[in-house]
């Protein structure tokens, strides 16, 4: 008999002071600037000194947030993982995590801004990933570091029965059922919604990656 073994998740953060803001918007300034050049003139032709240009910013500024030009699109490629978790935090404990979590990904992804910014801004990148590994690995920790916030979010949600194993099982599989959903969508000319688009994959993924779980049972 499966003995449980508690879960407490960690105290969210605090609201943020106005200088922790104007970091995070200065961060995300230049990711900006950086995904509009890497779709211009790809990674490869575009510099840390371009991306600083184009962002408004002094180069020390740049090197001050991020070691290279392909870290700069982290703070972007992590927006969206920031919505979702923050949907699913809304979501009642005793909710069944089967619709929390399915609830949670449509909402992201239909949500108008990533519709009409957010995913054609990440099909670009991971279009460009596919032949830079450093664009690559920032992508991937990335998705690392989601998984990792999103396990005190399902642990609330599960109760304080839920065993820690359980727990990170669903949040790893939640992380990839959207990872592999938008790297698939991704290498295709599929639309942003209906057949074939990130939600009606992700939603797959999930289904697929999650139904046989203990904490769906």
């Amino acid at each position: 008999m499966r003995s449980p073994r508690p879960y407490a998740p960690l105290p969210g953060p605090g609201a943020q002071s106005l200088t922790e803001r104007r970091k995070a918007a200065t961060q995300l300034d230049i990711a900006r600037a950086a995904c509009e050049l890497f779709a211009e003139h790809g990674p490869d032709g575009t510099t840390a000194e371009d991306i600083a240009h184009r962002a408004g910013v002094a180069l020390r500024t740049f090197y001050r947030y991020f070691r290279n030009k392909q870290e700069a699109v982290a703070p972007l490629l992590a927006v969206g993982g920031d919505a979702w978790r923050a949907l699913l935090a809304e979501e009642d404990p005793g909710t069944p995590l089967a619709e929390a979590l399915e609830r949670a990904v449509r909402r992201t992804l239909s949500e108008p801004q990533a519709v009409e910014e957010g995913l054609e801004v990440t099909r670009g990148l991971l279009r460009a990933a596919a032949d830079d590994e450093a664009l690559r690995a920032v992508w991937y920790r990335v998705n690392q570091d989601s998984e990792e916030r999103l396990v005190p979010v399902v642990a609330r949600l599960a109760g304080p029965d839920a065993e820690l194993l359980d727990v990170r099982l669903l949040a790893a599989a939640a992380t990839d059922a959207i990872r592999i959903s938008l790297e698939l969508w991704s290498a295709t000319d599929a639309p942003v919604s209906g057949p074939g688009s990130p939600t009606e994959l992700a939603v797959r993924c999930l289904r697929d990656l999650t139904g046989a779980m203990p904490l769906f049972r």
